[in-house]
């Protein structure tokens, strides 16, 4: 009866998985290991993704650069918002939150306003005689435009985790005569890992598959899969090439939140799990 019940409730979830889930990922796979002409069984597809190794490359090293400058500038403020007091946390809680309620495309249009050469930056500089700076179409903007939209995602795991570390461990280490900063380092940083790597790989993981802020902020350098995959639908016309594409990059994140759920620890520890 329970074991019933159990399986009653759990049906909208296991609809909802295989209708938006599974089947989609299943017309990915058929359309990559397909001829796009005869329709037959191919590895042609496949084999084609040598030419965008680069570009995989490229994406992967934007990607972790974001991932590891989000991490420089989240961990302090989720530390220090762990450590606030309660109607503080929520307060500040709110605020890292607040962006994330408006519209990405929006939030990427405004850095192209604040960027471009006769943006905002750029036309103060000449108001106070400067000259104009080359800010927007370069891979520091692409990478500033990933860290601004996907700094919430390391902030949030990572505030999670430091909350939940036993203040008492902190106490001993103190009065075992650990300095400060041994204390942060032989007991914070540690059991702020799975914080860390939760945050890495859910900045991580949208970052490498985006191809709109590369669009936006980016120029002909700084064409990343994201884009490739996007015109192969749209322009190339071969949907199964862009498939390919997106099989390959698909398994990329499966084994990051993998590793993730892995050794990211449990909820009870202050992980996230996928």
């Amino acid at each position: 009866m329970k074991k019933t019940k159990s399986l009653l409730l759990s049906t909208p979830y296991l609809v909802w998985m295989v209708a938006f889930t599974l089947i989609p990922l299943g017309v990915v796979a058929y359309y990559a290991l397909t001829d796009p002409a005869t329709g037959a069984f191919s590895l042609g597809n496949l084999k084609s993704l040598g030419m965008y190794l680069p570009v995989l490359w490229k994406s992967i090293a934007y990607s972790l650069v974001s991932a590891m400058i989000c991490l420089l500038l989240g961990y302090p403020v989720a530390y220090y918002i762990a450590h606030r007091s309660p109607v503080a946390q929520k307060f500040l809680y709110m605020l890292v939150m607040l962006p994330m309620c408006m519209s990405f495309l929006l939030r990427t249009l405004a850095w192209v306003g604040l960027l471009q050469d006769t943006g905002i930056i750029n036309t103060l500089l000449t108001g106070l005689g400067l000259p104009r700076l080359t800010l927007i179409r370069t891979p520091a903007a692409v990478v500033l435009g990933m860290v601004y939209n996907y700094l919430p995602y390391m902030i949030l795991p990572l505030y999670a985790t430091i909350l939940k570390i036993d203040k008492r461990l902190i106490e001993a280490a103190e009065d075992l005569g650990c300095t400060p900063a041994q204390t942060f380092g032989k007991v914070v940083l540690p059991l702020s890992m799975p914080g860390i790597l939760s945050g890495m790989t859910m900045v991580f993981v949208p970052a490498v598959s985006t191809f709109y802020i590369s669009q936006k902020l980016g120029g002909t350098d700084t064409v990343l899969i994201g884009d490739v995959i996007e015109r192969q639908f749209k322009q190339g016309n071969n949907p199964n090439l862009g498939a390919a594409l997106s099989l390959v990059l698909m398994v990329l994140v499966f084994v990051c939140t993998g590793i993730m759920n892995r050794f990211g620890g449990d909820e009870a520890e202050g992980g996230v799990v996928v």
